[in-house]
């Protein structure tokens, strides 16, 4: 009798095992082929917010760490330093008084850098049109505009040569000149959250902060990172494509007006504020991409680039040479075009018809 027992308690052993055989079995092949890959290649994705956006990281790494932990601190530092939101920021202690010794380590980088967008551009880049973009309502009070005497009292407070800094600190030739880095923050948390990665040895990656890129190295099938830009229309998919660019060891940045904008007896109010006017732009350039040695740098031509219009961004890109980009704009009967640089050509694909 024990011995039957005995039996009894083994095969039902075996059967309970067999059953966790099977059972694990039938998982293991119900996962997601993608999940699988991403184990066996050490891809890692990320996701979170930041500057009032999302971001996402994808990168390779055979040790599979995670550095979100890493990344959300330095952001926080970031953010500390640049946004207009924060009331205790270096960038908004500086807009409420006339000078600034920097104390974090990201004012000065992206004063340096608009500057030289700023001259590259003659102007259209300008970080001091702040003021003006909130008074035609896209800052967070809304429509501020009354009459042609606002723009009037504000224009002579625009422009980034009324800035001096050094290495030390920033001050105002003009008390009431304001900064804002709304146009280029993105690009440059970028390049901030890449660095970072590669201090930890990360050499293969794609990171994104509110639609602003940057890739280096290769995906997890040894080709280039592809990413897409969107088709300008007011009404389609956001995820709607217009076309496919690889990018190799480049930031890239869009800027449009399709989609922020609002009407006002039946004219539309494009974001997009020239800082030699102080108006929206209206011209039929709809978007413009920017691939750049750096993200920060794109983000800026960007921004800069809608200012301009077609034929001036193509007559600065043939100029300067220092980086490529794709427009999508209407021409004179209204029909949708695009332009590509010829650096850029061999990297492009269309999506449309």
């Amino acid at each position: 009798m024990r011995s039957n027992a005995n039996k009894n308690i083994l095969y039902s052993i075996i059967l309970l095992l067999l059953v966790a055989i099977v059972y694990l079995y039938r998982q293991n092949q119900q996962k997601p082929i993608q999940e699988i890959v991403q184990i066996a290649t050490g891809k890692v994705i990320l996701s979170g917010n930041t500057m009032g956006t999302t971001y996402g990281i994808v990168y390779l790494d055979k040790e599979e760490r995670d550095f979100k932990e890493g990344i959300d601190s330095l952001m926080l530092v970031f953010n500390q330093s640049l946004s207009t939101y924060i009331p205790d920021s270096e960038l908004s202690i500086f807009n409420k008084s006339d000078s600034l010794v920097f104390d974090l380590p990201f004012f000065l980088p992206v004063l340096e850098a608009s500057k030289v967008v700023y001259e590259k551009t003659d102007g259209a880049f300008d970080p001091t049109v702040g003021p003006l973009v909130n008074l035609w309502g896209f800052g967070p009070e809304g429509p501020q505009l009354k009459d042609s005497v606002n723009i009037n009292n504000i224009l002579p407070l625009v422009g980034f040569d009324q800035i001096e800094f050094d290495h030390i600190r920033i001050k105002k030739n003009k008390p009431g000149t304001y900064l804002d880095f709304s146009a280029v923050a993105k690009g440059y948390g970028v390049d901030v959250v890449a660095d970072y990665l590669a201090s930890k040895g990360i050499q293969n990656l794609l990171i994104e902060i509110g639609g602003e890129l940057v890739a280096r190295g290769v995906n997890e099938n040894g080709e280039l990172w592809k990413v897409g830009v969107n088709r300008p229309e007011e009404l389609g998919r956001s995820d709607e494509l217009f076309s496919v660019i690889a990018l190799e060891n480049k930031g890239m940045a869009t800027s449009g007006n399709y989609r922020n904008y609002y009407e006002a007896d039946g004219i539309k109010i494009s974001h997009t504020i020239d800082p030699f006017t102080g108006r929206p732009v209206r011209h039929g350039l709809l978007s413009a991409t920017v691939l750049a040695a750096d993200c920060m740098q794109a983000d800026a031509l960007a921004t800069a680039l809608m200012v301009m219009g077609t034929e001036k961004a193509i007559n600065l890109q043939e100029r300067e040479k220092d980086f490529e980009i794709f427009l999508i704009y209407n021409d004179e009967n209204g029909e949708m075009k695009s332009f590509a640089s010829n650096g850029l050509k061999p990297y492009l694909s269309f999506v449309h018809d």
